[in-house]
């Protein structure tokens, strides 16, 4: 027997608020695990038409941060963090 999953089920459960305020919990703790001591990040998340996606925007304090390799550091510093 071949396994076949539901895939309108999947896609409706992609959609739903509990599944949209999961996204934005979990980009939030990314952003604030990349955030450290100088960096400023912030989340965006939105419903598209497949999916709750969100997004970590920053680095809004470039300066203090080191600039690209800084920021880099530490968005990757927050995807380690955001998983715990």
């Amino acid at each position: 027997m071949r396994f076949r999953p539901n895939r309108e089920g999947i896609n409706s459960l992609m959609k739903t608020p509990e599944t949209g305020a999961e996204v934005r919990r979990i980009a939030e703790r990314i952003a604030s695990a990349a955030a450290g001591s100088e960096g400023d990040f912030r989340t965006d998340a939105a419903l598209g038409a497949r999916r709750w996606r969100a997004a970590v925007i920053g680095n809004y304090n470039w300066s203090k941060s080191g600039g690209a390799a800084g920021s880099r550091r530490d968005l990757l510093r927050g995807l380690g963090g955001g998983g715990e």
